[in-house]
């Protein structure tokens, strides 16, 4: 049977570096491997096969010959593959959850030598989420914040060890220090290795001799703190911004968790967000909107003077450049969208009444104008 290409299997190409050679055993054979696969002979042979192709790719000689000569000239060297499971087992004995280091194999199968190391440091502070309301004053340039939270901060009487002045650890006797317990089983696939946190010590490999009698051994306190933020122009509804270090301390030494600050926008009294526009709806009368006038409009920097165009029909919208949300990580800002609605009185004096009977008599008055027919046929094309 004529075998597959190696680089086929691992599916890289044939210039690709040990690293990438690396990763792309490291995904398949984690698709592939038979604890994940119980009893699937397609993913047996496909494990078998991966593996074969790691075993000649990862070897710079072996590889050289294999371009040079493909599966023959790997072959003259001796290699003719793995047989079953169990060489593979043997052969990597070190990834599939020995005790050796550096396996590329660690994170995934047991042999954590690296995860032993993160935790006998402590356990990891778990992060904290505060909601910041802002209003469109404060969106639109950035503003400075000071907030109040409660967390767990290191202990001041441990300095975060959890062990009483003088007392210090000692190694867990379930697990000798290891942080896991590594339970060994057979099949017929080979030997498997269960590798499970020291109930004991949770995996820290150490148990306090004397606990802090402050803390009770977690090596943390709770408290009140102060945070200065720093909220940058242009944030929206359901962001956030992330402050490292600013969560819940860890338990005995571990590193704080974070802080994540969400935005919540506050409804504003004049104006509508629309992305970095800002929507502003003025009210102005027939007059204004026939004759035109001066006005003056709220912004989100103070008031300023907008001119409304003799004509302005309702339902028009005049734009005010720049003056809306400064964009986020970019320089410019949005605008202030003013739409124009035009008022129309529900009551009015016998006086007006016989005005406006007179207006209606002109022409310009008249929606069957030549002006009129204009503007309304061009509406509908």
């Amino acid at each position: 049977m004529t075998k597959k290409d190696y680089y086929e299997i691992l599916g890289v190409s044939r210039n690709a570096s040990g690293d990438e050679i690396k990763s792309a055993y490291r995904k398949l054979a984690m698709k592939y491997h038979p604890d994940r696969n119980p009893g699937n002979k397609d993913a047996e042979e496909s494990f078998k096969e991966c593996a074969e192709a790691y075993e000649v790719l990862s070897d710079s000689q072996k590889r050289q010959r294999y371009d040079q000569f493909g599966h023959q000239g790997v072959n003259q060297t001796g290699f003719t593959g793995f047989d079953n499971i169990n060489d593979i087992f043997s052969h990597f004995g070190d990834i599939f959850g020995g005790f050796g280091g550096g396996s590329i194999f660690d994170e995934f199968f047991g042999g954590s030598s690296s995860r032993r190391r993160g935790r006998s440091q402590g356990i990891p502070g778990s992060d904290l989420k505060i909601s910041l309301k802002l209003s469109y004053e404060e969106i639109a340039d950035g503003v400075e914040k000071t907030v109040k939270i409660k967390k767990q901060k290191s202990c001041s009487a441990c300095g975060g060890t959890g062990a009483k002045s003088g007392s210090g650890y000692v190694t867990c006797s379930v697990c000798n220090g290891q942080g896991e317990i590594k339970q060994v089983s057979r099949s017929i696939f080979g030997q498997f290795v269960n590798v499970s946190e020291c109930h004991n010590c949770n995996g820290e490999g150490k148990i306090i001799r004397d606990k802090c009698p402050n803390c009770g051994g977690e090596g943390r306190e709770r408290s009140e703190e102060t945070v200065n933020v720093k909220v940058p122009p242009g944030v929206s509804e359901g962001q956030y911004i992330p402050m490292k270090g600013k969560g819940n301390a860890g338990i005995r030494g571990g590193h704080a968790g974070d802080l994540l600050i969400f935005i919540e926008e506050e409804k504003h009294k004049y104006f509508i967000r629309d992305n970095d526009d800002i929507i502003f709806n003025l009210n102005i009368s027939i007059i204004d909107a026939i004759l035109g006038a001066d006005v003056v409009v709220p912004t989100l920097s103070g008031k300023s003077k907008l001119k409304i165009e003799p004509g302005t029909q309702s339902g028009s919208i005049l734009r005010m450049r720049d003056k809306g949300i400064r964009h986020l990580n970019s320089s410019g800002r949005g605008d202030q969208l003013v739409r124009i609605h035009v008022f129309i009185p529900k009551k009015i004096s016998a006086k007006e009444k016989n005005l406006l009977k007179e207006l209606n008599k002109s022409e310009n008055f008249n929606p069957e104008s030549k002006d009129a027919k204009g503007f309304f046929k061009s509406m509908f094309e």
